[in-house]
């Protein structure tokens, strides 16, 4: 595995939630297995609240919301409400400065934008062109492993 600083503060942020420690009440789930047979994906939530239906999604500093954070939590929700919970709201919560930012429920039209990303994903052959955006991949804490960085 690779592990630099960011990956050894992402490890430790999550050290409660996959210790399942984050809190002792029955309504928190944390740290369980998702599933959604109709997307064929599967991960793993940071938190539940069964009681208010919250879906909370931690990372150590948000600076900004990005596509790829709304659809890691659409993800998570589509597994679990495909497992039976009803996802009522859904948070992205910074950890470094204590701040919690709502993500809607997804519309009709944000569901079919995920399916159809998550149906490329699928598709994605290794052999595909890319087109790397520069700004991008110098703020990407996976650069010094990827081919397509260019310092």
């Amino acid at each position: 595995m690779y592990h630099e600083r960011p990956q050894k503060s992402g490890k430790l942020a999550h050290e409660t939630i996959d210790k399942q420690i984050y809190s002792t009440e029955k309504k928190w789930l944390q740290g369980i297995d998702v599933y959604s047979q109709q997307y064929g994906i599967c991960g793993k939530i940071d938190l539940f609240n069964s009681d208010t239906g919250a879906l909370v999604e931690r990372k150590n500093k948000i600076k900004q919301i990005y596509d790829g954070y709304r659809y890691q939590v659409y993800a998570q929700m589509f597994c679990l409400r495909e497992m039976g919970y009803e996802v009522k709201s859904i948070f992205l919560h910074s950890l470094s400065d204590n701040k919690r930012y709502e993500i809607p429920i997804p519309t009709l039209s944000e569901e079919q934008e995920f399916a159809e990303i998550i149906q490329q994903m699928k598709t994605y052959k290794i052999t595909d062109p890319i087109s790397p955006n520069p700004n991008k991949c110098a703020q990407c804490i996976y650069r010094e492993l990827c081919d397509a960085y260019k310092p």
